[in-house]
């Protein structure tokens, strides 16, 4: 008797077969709770869709996890590689809530009609922190991002780690004390979080003591829970929600080379306007010494004194010139004298007669014959009598 044997391949595609060919499992809505999500590199989602009493493997390649009940629209086939059945979702339909949305729900409501999430409870992030306090689990990708990412901002920072449990029953009080304890420390700010997981993993952080230890804590918080897209009621009352650990750190930790950068901006801008200000103050301080100078009693004697020396200087010139000129005018005067006088005349072989008493010899009628006179020529005089004297034909 011949035994048919089957290769594994052969067998799997045969049962894949019988899959395809079922018309109801072409379409077929599975109803269930959401667990062990994970994502692939590709964008593919792999989680379980469970109930009370079984679990069915699923694979979604484009969506969103929740942690809800949903009915998921697909169809079930088998991945001949592992031979194992799996649910291919194309949608996944809300079939009410889930039991941990429900509490989610209910204590996000509650805690937002008390004022827990108002705006203005909410505490400023300090810009320049220098101590950072840190509660996260001690090994993880959380803390290695912080680490790496506040060492690279700011290597000066201090990180004060409070390792607590976050994930798990343990994980709430853990939290809440690692708050606590941090708080009374008196760190600047606080990050509190952790990496990303299914709602399960995150529950923690959505625990009502958690909430109320971050609220009432005096030092400024960021949570930083999961990925971006997770959102956990710890996000609604910290001070400031950052979508990852790694983004928390970014916001709690400054820049240090963009701090330097910035003050020798600022230095230099202050040292523009240092000197334009010395340089306009230097111009209205001149300005203001020659005003001063010019009302000043020195400043104003030595313009009496300029003064007089220029009314000197020009009275000097003005005599001079006066002097100049009466000069040439005696020049003048002494050549119309010189002209007319009798010392002139002499020299010229004229004589000049007077009588002994001094008067003028000027007509014969003054003498007698025998009265002595006295002839003036240039180089003396002449003593002489009147021996005789004629008269003129025209004084006849």
């Amino acid at each position: 008797m011949t035994k048919n044997v089957y290769s594994v391949s052969q067998v799997n595609a045969y049962i894949k077969n019988i899959f395809v060919q079922d018309f109801m499992l072409k379409r077929i809505y599975v109803k269930g709770e959401i667990s062990n999500c994970k994502y692939h590199t590709t964008g593919h989602i792999y989680f379980s869709l469970k109930d009370a009493s079984g679990a069915i493997a699923c694979v979604m390649f484009a969506g969103d996890r929740k942690g809800l009940n949903v009915i998921v629209l697909g169809s079930i086939s088998v991945y001949e590689r592992d031979g194992k059945y799996q649910l291919y979702a194309k949608e996944i339909i809300l079939d009410g809530e889930g039991v941990l949305y429900q509490k989610y729900v209910e204590l996000k409501r509650e805690l937002e009609e008390m004022g827990m999430f108002s705006p203005q409870y909410k505490q400023p992030i300090p810009m320049y922190s220098g101590t950072i306090g840190i509660v996260t689990a001690p090994t993880g990708a959380a803390i290695r991002d912080i680490i790496n990412i506040a060492g690279r901002r700011n290597p000066c920072v201090q990180l004060i780690l409070y390792p607590a449990f976050v994930q798990g029953e343990q994980a709430a009080p853990s939290i809440v004390q690692g708050i606590r304890t941090l708080d009374a420390y008196g760190v600047d700010v606080m990050i509190v979080g952790r990496g990303g997981g299914s709602i399960e993993d995150l529950w923690a952080f959505n625990e009502e003591s958690v909430a109320r230890a971050i609220f009432e804590c005096r030092t400024p918080v960021i949570s930083a829970v999961g990925h971006e897209t997770d959102t956990t009621i710890a996000d609604y009352v910290a001070d400031l929600r950052a979508p990852t650990p790694s983004a928390a750190a970014e916001l709690a930790v400054a820049d240090y080379r963009q701090l330097i950068s910035g003050m020798e901006l600022f230095r230099n801008q202050l040292t523009d306007r240092l000197e334009q200000k010395i340089l306009r103050y230097r111009q209205i301080l001149e300005q203001d010494r020659l005003r001063l100078q010019q009302v000043s009693p020195g400043y104003r004697l030595n313009e009496q004194r300029q003064y007089a020396a220029d009314l000197t200087e020009r009275f000097i010139q003005k005599m001079q010139q006066k002097f100049t000129e009466r000069k040439h005018q005696m020049q003048i005067y002494a050549g119309k004298l010189e002209a007319l006088s009798p010392l002139k005349k002499l020299q010229q072989g004229y004589s000049y007669t007077e009588l002994s008493d001094g008067k003028a010899l000027r007509s014969i009628s003054q003498v007698c014959v025998g009265d002595p006179v006295i002839i003036h020529v240039t180089d003396g005089r002449i003593l002489a009598r009147a021996e005789e004297m004629e008269a003129l034909e025209r004084n006849r």
